[in-house]
Protein backbone atom coordinates (compact mmCIF):
# COMPACT_ATOMS: atom_id res chain seq x y z
CA UNK A 1 0.00 0.00 0.00
CA UNK A 2 1.32 3.46 -0.91
CA UNK A 3 2.20 5.81 1.93
CA UNK A 4 2.37 8.90 -0.29
CA UNK A 5 0.57 11.90 1.11
CA UNK A 6 -2.44 13.29 -0.73
CA UNK A 7 -1.80 16.43 -2.82
CA UNK A 8 -3.50 18.61 -0.19
CA UNK A 9 -1.19 17.28 2.54
CA UNK A 10 2.04 17.60 0.57
CA UNK A 11 4.45 20.48 0.81
CA UNK A 12 7.32 21.39 -1.48
CA UNK A 13 10.42 19.40 -0.54
CA UNK A 14 13.51 21.49 0.12
CA UNK A 15 17.10 20.77 1.10
CA UNK A 16 16.04 21.47 4.68
CA UNK A 17 13.38 18.76 4.36
CA UNK A 18 16.08 16.21 3.56
CA UNK A 19 18.20 17.38 6.48
CA UNK A 20 15.23 17.03 8.83
CA UNK A 21 14.54 13.53 7.55
CA UNK A 22 18.12 12.51 8.33
CA UNK A 23 17.89 13.97 11.83
CA UNK A 24 14.69 11.99 12.42
CA UNK A 25 16.07 8.78 10.95
CA UNK A 26 13.56 8.87 8.08
CA UNK A 27 14.65 7.43 4.76
CA UNK A 28 14.96 9.77 1.76
CA UNK A 29 13.80 8.64 -1.69
CA UNK A 30 15.19 9.85 -5.01
CA UNK A 31 14.52 8.83 -8.61
CA UNK A 32 15.45 10.21 -12.00
CA UNK A 33 13.11 11.78 -14.54
CA UNK A 34 13.82 13.32 -17.91
CA UNK A 35 10.40 14.36 -19.22
CA UNK A 36 6.98 15.68 -18.21
CA UNK A 37 4.95 12.44 -17.86
CA UNK A 38 7.57 10.55 -15.85
CA UNK A 39 8.19 13.57 -13.62
CA UNK A 40 4.47 13.78 -12.95
CA UNK A 41 4.26 10.08 -12.06
CA UNK A 42 7.30 10.18 -9.78
CA UNK A 43 6.06 13.34 -8.09
CA UNK A 44 2.57 11.93 -7.52
CA UNK A 45 4.11 8.82 -5.94
CA UNK A 46 5.54 11.04 -3.20
CA UNK A 47 9.25 10.66 -4.04
CA UNK A 48 11.28 13.24 -2.12
CA UNK A 49 13.69 14.26 -4.87
CA UNK A 50 13.85 14.02 -8.64
CA UNK A 51 17.25 14.04 -10.32
CA UNK A 52 17.39 15.07 -13.95
CA UNK A 53 20.46 12.92 -14.40
CA UNK A 54 23.05 13.06 -17.14
CA UNK A 55 22.15 9.37 -17.45
CA UNK A 56 19.59 10.67 -19.96
CA UNK A 57 22.50 10.55 -22.41
CA UNK A 58 22.26 6.76 -22.33
CA UNK A 59 18.68 5.87 -21.44
CA UNK A 60 16.94 8.58 -23.50
CA UNK A 61 19.39 9.81 -26.15
CA UNK A 62 21.12 6.49 -26.88
CA UNK A 63 24.76 7.43 -26.31
CA UNK A 64 27.28 4.84 -25.08
CA UNK A 65 28.06 6.85 -21.93
CA UNK A 66 27.14 10.13 -20.25
CA UNK A 67 29.94 12.25 -21.73
CA UNK A 68 28.26 13.57 -24.92
CA UNK A 69 25.25 15.18 -23.22
CA UNK A 70 25.39 19.00 -23.31
CA UNK A 71 24.16 21.83 -21.12
CA UNK A 72 21.48 22.59 -23.71
CA UNK A 73 20.35 18.95 -23.59
CA UNK A 74 20.15 19.07 -19.81
CA UNK A 75 18.31 22.38 -19.67
CA UNK A 76 15.77 21.16 -22.25
CA UNK A 77 14.93 18.09 -20.15
CA UNK A 78 15.03 20.00 -16.86
CA UNK A 79 12.36 22.39 -18.14
CA UNK A 80 10.11 19.47 -19.05
CA UNK A 81 10.57 17.88 -15.61
CA UNK A 82 9.91 21.17 -13.86
CA UNK A 83 6.57 21.41 -15.67
CA UNK A 84 5.60 17.95 -14.46
CA UNK A 85 6.65 18.02 -10.78
CA UNK A 86 5.21 20.25 -8.08
CA UNK A 87 6.50 18.88 -4.79
CA UNK A 88 9.77 16.98 -5.18
CA UNK A 89 13.14 18.65 -4.75
CA UNK A 90 14.43 19.02 -8.32
CA UNK A 91 18.14 18.51 -8.93
CA UNK A 92 19.88 19.14 -12.26
CA UNK A 93 22.94 17.02 -13.03
CA UNK A 94 25.79 19.17 -14.31
CA UNK A 95 27.15 17.46 -17.45
CA UNK A 96 30.75 16.68 -18.34
CA UNK A 97 32.89 19.81 -18.82
CA UNK A 98 30.22 22.17 -17.52
CA UNK A 99 32.09 22.69 -14.22
CA UNK A 100 35.58 21.18 -14.53
CA UNK A 101 37.34 23.87 -16.59
CA UNK A 102 36.91 26.82 -14.22
CA UNK A 103 35.07 27.88 -11.10
CA UNK A 104 33.53 30.81 -12.97
CA UNK A 105 32.09 28.56 -15.66
CA UNK A 106 30.81 26.17 -13.00
CA UNK A 107 28.91 28.99 -11.27
CA UNK A 108 27.39 30.28 -14.50
CA UNK A 109 26.25 26.85 -15.62
CA UNK A 110 24.86 26.03 -12.19
CA UNK A 111 22.88 29.25 -12.35
CA UNK A 112 21.34 28.23 -15.68
CA UNK A 113 19.88 25.11 -14.08
CA UNK A 114 17.91 27.26 -11.64
CA UNK A 115 17.18 30.33 -13.73
CA UNK A 116 16.33 28.62 -17.02
CA UNK A 117 15.86 24.95 -16.17
CA UNK A 118 13.55 25.41 -13.19
CA UNK A 119 15.67 23.28 -10.87
CA UNK A 120 16.05 23.74 -7.11
CA UNK A 121 19.64 22.49 -6.90
CA UNK A 122 22.50 21.02 -8.94
CA UNK A 123 24.65 17.90 -8.65
CA UNK A 124 28.26 17.45 -9.68
CA UNK A 125 30.78 14.63 -9.49
CA UNK A 126 34.10 14.49 -7.68
CA UNK A 127 35.69 15.04 -4.29
CA UNK A 128 38.39 17.38 -3.06
CA UNK A 129 39.23 18.48 -6.61
CA UNK A 130 35.73 20.00 -6.85
CA UNK A 131 35.71 21.71 -3.46
CA UNK A 132 36.42 25.19 -4.87
CA UNK A 133 33.60 24.90 -7.42
CA UNK A 134 31.17 23.61 -4.79
CA UNK A 135 32.05 26.44 -2.43
CA UNK A 136 31.65 29.10 -5.11
CA UNK A 137 28.32 27.74 -6.34
CA UNK A 138 27.06 27.48 -2.75
CA UNK A 139 28.12 31.06 -2.02
CA UNK A 140 25.95 32.22 -4.92
CA UNK A 141 22.95 30.68 -3.17
CA UNK A 142 22.72 27.55 -5.30
CA UNK A 143 22.32 24.27 -3.37
CA UNK A 144 24.86 21.63 -4.43
CA UNK A 145 24.69 17.86 -4.16
CA UNK A 146 27.97 15.95 -4.35
CA UNK A 147 28.61 12.57 -5.98
CA UNK A 148 31.34 10.11 -4.92
CA UNK A 149 32.24 6.51 -5.66
CA UNK A 150 31.45 5.37 -9.17
CA UNK A 151 31.34 8.66 -11.08
CA UNK A 152 30.16 7.97 -14.65
CA UNK A 153 31.81 11.09 -16.08
CA UNK A 154 35.16 9.48 -15.16
CA UNK A 155 34.37 6.33 -17.14
CA UNK A 156 37.63 6.49 -19.10
CA UNK A 157 39.59 6.57 -15.83
CA UNK A 158 37.52 4.37 -13.53
CA UNK A 159 35.26 2.32 -15.79
CA UNK A 160 31.97 1.12 -14.31
CA UNK A 161 33.46 -1.04 -11.57
CA UNK A 162 32.57 -0.66 -7.86
CA UNK A 163 34.83 1.83 -6.11
CA UNK A 164 36.62 2.19 -2.75
CA UNK A 165 36.79 -1.54 -2.03
CA UNK A 166 40.29 -1.25 -0.51
CA UNK A 167 41.00 0.59 2.76
CA UNK A 168 43.16 3.37 1.28
CA UNK A 169 40.54 4.24 -1.32
CA UNK A 170 37.80 4.02 1.32
CA UNK A 171 39.64 6.47 3.58
CA UNK A 172 40.10 8.88 0.69
CA UNK A 173 36.39 8.70 -0.15
CA UNK A 174 35.45 9.43 3.46
CA UNK A 175 37.82 12.40 3.46
CA UNK A 176 36.33 13.63 0.19
CA UNK A 177 32.84 13.41 1.67
CA UNK A 178 33.88 15.51 4.64
CA UNK A 179 35.57 18.04 2.34
CA UNK A 180 32.41 18.36 0.23
CA UNK A 181 30.32 18.82 3.36
CA UNK A 182 32.62 21.62 4.54
CA UNK A 183 32.49 23.21 1.07
CA UNK A 184 28.70 23.51 1.32
CA UNK A 185 27.08 20.38 -0.17
CA UNK A 186 23.60 19.74 1.23
CA UNK A 187 23.85 16.00 0.46
CA UNK A 188 26.09 13.48 -1.29
CA UNK A 189 25.26 10.64 -3.66
CA UNK A 190 27.31 7.50 -2.95
CA UNK A 191 27.36 5.19 -5.97
CA UNK A 192 28.56 1.58 -6.15
CA UNK A 193 30.68 1.41 -3.01
CA UNK A 194 30.81 -1.25 -0.25
CA UNK A 195 27.76 -1.21 2.02
CA UNK A 196 29.95 -0.95 5.12
CA UNK A 197 31.59 2.16 3.74
CA UNK A 198 28.22 3.65 2.81
CA UNK A 199 27.07 3.22 6.39
CA UNK A 200 30.31 4.65 7.82
CA UNK A 201 30.18 7.75 5.62
CA UNK A 202 26.52 8.28 6.49
CA UNK A 203 27.26 8.04 10.21
CA UNK A 204 30.19 10.45 10.00
CA UNK A 205 28.47 13.16 7.98
CA UNK A 206 25.95 15.69 9.23
CA UNK A 207 24.39 16.01 5.77
CA UNK A 208 22.30 13.24 4.15
CA UNK A 209 23.78 10.57 1.92
CA UNK A 210 21.84 9.08 -0.99
CA UNK A 211 22.94 5.59 -1.93
CA UNK A 212 22.76 3.96 -5.33
CA UNK A 213 24.40 0.61 -4.89
CA UNK A 214 25.84 1.66 -1.54
CA UNK A 215 23.81 -0.44 0.89
CA UNK A 216 21.03 0.11 3.41
CA UNK A 217 23.16 2.25 5.72
CA UNK A 218 22.74 5.40 3.64
CA UNK A 219 20.23 8.08 4.59
CA UNK A 220 18.37 7.63 1.32
CA UNK A 221 18.18 5.53 -1.81
CA UNK A 222 18.17 6.42 -5.51
CA UNK A 223 17.70 4.57 -8.78
CA UNK A 224 17.47 5.47 -12.45
CA UNK A 225 13.75 5.24 -13.13
CA UNK A 226 14.27 3.63 -16.54
CA UNK A 227 16.17 0.82 -14.77
CA UNK A 228 13.54 0.43 -12.05
CA UNK A 229 10.80 0.15 -14.68
CA UNK A 230 12.76 -2.20 -16.94
CA UNK A 231 12.50 0.38 -19.70
CA UNK A 232 16.22 0.47 -20.62
CA UNK A 233 17.18 -2.90 -22.05
CA UNK A 234 20.85 -2.44 -23.01
CA UNK A 235 22.16 -3.53 -19.61
CA UNK A 236 21.12 -3.53 -15.96
CA UNK A 237 23.57 -2.59 -13.17
CA UNK A 238 23.93 -5.17 -10.42
CA UNK A 239 22.51 -2.83 -7.79
CA UNK A 240 19.25 -2.29 -9.68
CA UNK A 241 16.02 -4.02 -8.73
CA UNK A 242 13.51 -4.14 -11.57
CA UNK A 243 9.98 -3.47 -10.36
CA UNK A 244 8.49 -3.84 -13.85
CA UNK A 245 9.38 -4.91 -17.39
CA UNK A 246 8.06 -2.04 -19.47
CA UNK A 247 10.48 -2.73 -22.33
CA UNK A 248 9.03 -6.20 -22.72
CA UNK A 249 5.47 -4.95 -22.32
CA UNK A 250 6.06 -2.22 -24.91
CA UNK A 251 7.48 -4.76 -27.39
CA UNK A 252 4.45 -7.01 -26.80
CA UNK A 253 1.99 -4.15 -27.36
CA UNK A 254 3.70 -2.95 -30.55
CA UNK A 255 3.80 -6.47 -31.94
CA UNK A 256 0.09 -6.92 -31.19
CA UNK A 257 -0.69 -3.64 -32.99
CA UNK A 258 1.30 -4.72 -36.04
CA UNK A 259 -0.45 -8.09 -36.20
CA UNK A 260 -3.94 -6.59 -35.89
CA UNK A 261 -3.29 -3.96 -38.56
CA UNK A 262 -1.93 -6.53 -40.99
CA UNK A 263 -4.89 -8.85 -40.28
CA UNK A 264 -7.43 -6.09 -40.84
CA UNK A 265 -8.62 -6.24 -37.23
CA UNK A 266 -7.65 -2.68 -36.34
CA UNK A 267 -9.22 -0.18 -36.49
CA UNK A 268 -12.59 -1.62 -35.53
CA UNK A 269 -15.95 0.10 -35.68
CA UNK A 270 -15.43 1.47 -32.16
CA UNK A 271 -12.27 3.25 -33.33
CA UNK A 272 -13.84 4.82 -36.42
CA UNK A 273 -15.96 7.90 -37.08
CA UNK A 274 -19.11 7.55 -39.23
CA UNK A 275 -21.40 10.04 -40.95
CA UNK A 276 -25.22 9.99 -41.02
CA UNK A 277 -26.74 7.65 -43.63
CA UNK A 278 -28.38 10.50 -45.56
CA UNK A 279 -25.09 12.37 -45.87
CA UNK A 280 -23.37 9.19 -46.92
CA UNK A 281 -25.92 8.75 -49.73
CA UNK A 282 -25.42 12.35 -50.87
CA UNK A 283 -21.68 11.81 -50.89
CA UNK A 284 -22.03 8.68 -53.01
CA UNK A 285 -24.26 10.55 -55.48
CA UNK A 286 -21.75 13.36 -55.87
CA UNK A 287 -18.84 10.96 -56.22
CA UNK A 288 -20.78 9.18 -58.96
CA UNK A 289 -20.71 12.36 -61.04
CA UNK A 290 -23.75 14.25 -59.78
CA UNK A 291 -22.28 17.38 -58.39
CA UNK A 292 -18.50 17.02 -58.01
CA UNK A 293 -16.50 20.12 -59.00
CA UNK A 294 -13.55 19.41 -61.26
CA UNK A 295 -12.26 22.98 -61.73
Amino acid sequence: MSTAASPKERKKVTTRTLQLKKSKGEIITMLTAYDYPVAMAVDRAGIDSILVGDSLAMVVLGYENTLPVTMDDMIHHCKAVARGAQYALLIGDMPFMSYQASVEEAVCNAGRFLKVGGMDAVKLEGGRERADAVKAIFEYGIPVQGHLGLTPQSVHQLGYSPQAKMSDAAVRLLEDAQILQEAGCFSIVLESIPARLGRLVSERLEIPTIGIGAGLGCDGQALVTHDLLGFFDRFTPRFVKKYADLHGEMARAISAYKNEVEAGEFPGDEHSVEMPDEDCKRLEQRVNGKGLRTD
